[in-house]
């Protein structure tokens, strides 16, 4: 089994011809498969998450690079945590990522019939037993790593009494618990997973999709190579914790009669410093009501990411940019973070919104006047095309701009300081007006005629440019800064709430955004100037836009990857 604590936080390998692209391209050369057939195959017991696109790019990637197909298929073989809600949201997720599993979508349960006929042919050949033994009697018995395990004493049971008895186990005359079916292997194998597994167990419960026809089912591992057998896989391509899966994998196909041979190949999964994966944690998370909905924007779903503003193919990127390697490790949130900035520095058009808002009144501007300015609507691409902003006599500026007494470094505004408005004028600090609290709730300015569109005639140079909105036109918006989930790793079995970054999430109220923002019925990722990248939330209402902030301007990976 790979080692789950040698995890080593690194930058990945160049992107490249990867160790399971190699085996499929063997395996076409040698003729063992004459065509390349992968499956995807969730539990749909929860939301996806940003390290199932991994698994989902791989599957489906080399599924397309070969000339192949792969297959989409429900393991769902636990009707007590799985949901229609999971299936749809499931299939939502690997579309939005841009893979389609045309006419082959698969269930577990489509092959529940021919499952239970295989078990039934385990017991005939002497390779499987109902035993009724309780789960605390079969946990003491099953050993240790280091301790072989003990028979039951149900192990040798006549076939036709096993058979007898798993058929009443499936006509419900039994209660959950009272009895399993288990493989008969080796109780003394150094691998625990050849110690009798169970193959089927009561579950009194109402199934997704085969409602109350059921009250026996599979266990995952006796299911899933089974299925991919009956579904003609070829590579079946999971993640590290499976390999020491694999022997009962391959165990099953030996001794069934399934009509192909698929085989397993591990390859380690997709983890991310500080991002926590654990579905349990995600499901408490929701449950507990500490996040609103799998689609949260903090959550590190693909349902959450995609609410967020994370284009799906800055996903893809960051999934390839990861590789594909044997031995876990753990890469850096800068890394995705890359992906993500570098695809929305290309796409996302530029926008002006001031989410802290100052007014300035420029005092020399004629009062009921206001004037057009073309600017661009991307500065790296002329097809983007340009849009005309309102410039009049009250605008808006960040709070943050602005200093009554700055430090010797602060180059923004300040009393006496001339900065550059961009695309319009440049102004100068007159006077500050204070409320009875003392705070700056307006600043009165200057502005010079000469220097429209943020050019002086005589060369003068400003040190600072600042975005601004007039007032006459601006939309008051909300506006959403997501931050970390958690200030610390959370307990899976503990209090989540206090492993809860209090500041996940900071809601700002009252912001001032430039009406080409709201006028164009798109949720397309924006960039607001020297601000970051924003995405238009499904709470937006007419004249009421909410905005997620996707991400901050500043790229730290691509200086470490230049060094």
């Amino acid at each position: 089994m790979a080692d789950e604590t040698a995890i080593v936080e690194t930058a990945p390998p160049e992107v490249g011809r990867d160790f399971i692209r190699e085996i499929i391209q063997a395996d076409l050369d040698s003729k063992r498969v004459s065509k390349v057939v992968t499956r995807f195959p969730p539990e749909p017991n929860g939301y996806l998450h940003i390290g199932h696109a991994k698994s989902i790019c791989l599957n489906f990637g080399v599924a397309e690079e070969f000339g192949g197909r792969c297959h989409l298929r429900f393991d769902d073989t636990n009707p007590t945590k799985e949901e229609q809600e999971y299936i749809d949201a499931i299939k939502r997720d690997v579309h939005w990522l841009g893979f389609d599993w045309g006419e082959h979508l698969h269930h577990a349960s489509d092959n529940f019939e021919q499952l239970f006929a295989w078990a039934e042919h385990l017991i005939r050949t002497g390779f499987a037993y109902v035993d009724d033994q309780s789960q605390e009697q079969m946990r003491a018995s099953r050993g240790t790593l280091t301790e072989p395990g003990k028979n039951s004493q149900f192990r040798e049971r006549p076939v036709e009494e096993s058979l007898d008895l798993l058929r009443r186990m499936r006509a419900g005359e039994f209660p959950n618990g009272a009895r399993v079916l288990r493989a008969k292997i080796d109780m003394a194998s150094g691998n625990i997973n050849l110690r009798d597994p169970v193959l089927y167990r009561i579950l009194h419960a109402s199934h997704p999709r085969t409602g109350m026809k059921w009250c026996i089912y599979p266990s995952y591992d006796y299911a899933h190579g089974q299925s991919d057998a009956i579904e003609g896989i070829t590579h079946s391509i999971c993640t590290l914790e499976f390999e020491d899966h694999r022997p009962l994998y391959d165990w099953f196909l030996e001794h069934l009669p399934v009509p192909a041979r698929p085989r397993q190949y591990e390859f380690a999964k997709l983890m991310i410093k500080n991002t926590v994966l654990s579905k349990r944690v995600l499901v408490g998370l929701v449950r507990e009501g500490h996040v609103k909905g799998w689609d949260d924007p903090r959550m590190p779903t693909l349902a959450g990411l995609r609410r967020r503003g994370v284009p799906a193919a800055a996903i893809r990127d960051f999934v390839r940019r990861t590789g594909v390697a044997k031995a876990n490790s753990v890469v850096e949130v800068p890394m995705f973070e890359h992906s993500i900035r570098e695809l929305l520095n290309k796409t996302a058009l530029r926008r002006m919104a001031v989410l802290r808002p100052l007014k300035v009144v420029i005092e020399n501007y004629p009062e009921g006047k206001g004037e057009e300015l073309e600017v661009v609507n991307h500065p790296d691409d002329p097809a983007a095309g340009t849009r005309r902003i309102r410039f009049g006599r009250e605008i808006y500026i960040e709070y943050e701009d602005f200093m009554e007494n700055p430090p010797k470094k602060f180059f923004r505004l300040s009393p006496g300081t001339e900065v550059r408005l961009r695309y319009a004028y440049f102004i100068t600090c007159k006077e500050v007006v204070k409320n009875a609290a003392g705070e700056v709730v307006e600043l009165r300015c200057t502005y010079d005629p000469a220097t429209r569109g943020g050019n002086a005639p005589d060369a003068r140079k400003v040190k600072a440019t600042m975005h601004w909105v007039a007032a006459v036109d601006a939309v008051n918006a909300e506006v959403r800064i997501i931050n970390e989930l958690f200030e610390r790793a959370p307990d899976p079995d503990g209090d989540l709430g206090a492993a809860l970054n209090s500041n996940s999430l900071e809601v700002l109220q009252g912001c001032m955004v430039e009406p080409a923002l709201t006028s164009a019925n798109t949720d397309a990722p924006v960039q607001f100037e020297r601000q970051g990248y924003f995405y238009r939330d499904a709470d937006s209402a007419p004249g009421k836009p909410v905005f997620n902030r996707t991400i901050g301007l500043r790229d730290t990976w691509a200086k470490v990857r230049t060094g």
